[in-house]
């Protein structure tokens, strides 16, 4: 079974043609998809997409972009909004130092109300990181620290000391398109020291389409070439890759029955 883990189907880029997208990803395979939530406003549309399809589940939370608008986002309201049969997962939240869109003591705080949620709830986190290895690994691990929780590094493009400290505390790591691009070579090398076991993939469509779509609109119907190139890096046939990656997922996403 194909798997993407992380598609952010509620995207307006998808206004016109969402059912169609839905359909081309079954199409060519995939059996499962996690639509993300990046903001609170958005979770109406993003329930409305889970509920209506059964091969579709989501999670709840605060991207680091959107930390701005929730700074004193409670863990408490986090796990009320989880409390929904198709929820599988807290997130997308973490730290992202490249744009600061959010102030920095703000994404710090929401981050660690997602982590509290995560541990309560014991739905994974689901994490973004960008240029703030270190101000992340010492918050996961502080967090570690009060009671442990399963965690994803999503889309995972930081360094090899976030990796290896991440990978100390349990987390799972999920490839996405930017694998695929030529220029992504460092990218390639911290998929090669990702735990084996603990490896899935995801397209963040409509976001980071991989070669040879890169510019276009992403798809989760592209997963098959992210999964693909993971294969090759990890000098893993196609069917290993996806035994793999699909066992990975639903170790981390315990609360979709596995078929």
């Amino acid at each position: 079974m194909l798997i993407d883990s992380h598609v952010n189907l509620h995207s307006p880029k998808f206004d016109a043609d969402r059912e169609a997208v839905i359909d081309r990803a079954r199409a060519s395979g995939v059996g499962l998809m996690v639509t993300i939530s990046d903001k609170l406003v958005s979770l109406p549309a993003i329930r409305a997409i889970s509920e209506t399809n059964p091969d579709i589940w989501h999670t709840v939370g605060v991207h680091p972009h959107e930390a701005r608008d929730e700074p004193g986002l409670s863990s408490q309201h986090l796990i009320a909004l989880a409390d929904h049969p198709k929820v599988v997962g807290i997130g997308e939240t973490g730290l992202d130092f490249h744009y600061d869109f959010s102030p920095r003591d703000v994404q710090a705080g929401v981050f660690r109300a997602h982590i509290d949620a995560a541990r309560q709830t014991g739905l994974p986190l689901v994490v973004h990181a960008r240029q703030a290895d270190e101000a992340m690994a010492q918050m996961l691990e502080e967090g570690f620290a009060a009671g442990p929780f399963k965690l994803l590094m999503h889309c995972y493009t930081s360094g090899p000391e976030l990796l290896a400290r991440a990978a100390a505390l349990g987390a799972w790591f999920s490839v996405s398109g930017i694998a695929t691009f030529k220029t992504a070579e460092e990218v390639r090398d911290r998929v090669r020291e990702m735990p084996a076991d603990r490896i899935i993939v995801e397209t963040d469509c409509p976001y980071l389409a991989p070669i040879p779509h890169r510019g276009g609109r992403n798809e989760p119907a592209y997963v098959g070439l992210v999964l693909d190139k993971l294969a090759a890096i990890r000098g893993w046939d196609r069917e290993e890759a996806e035994v793999r990656t699909e066992d990975a997922f639903f170790a981390l996403f315990d609360r979709i029955p596995h078929p």
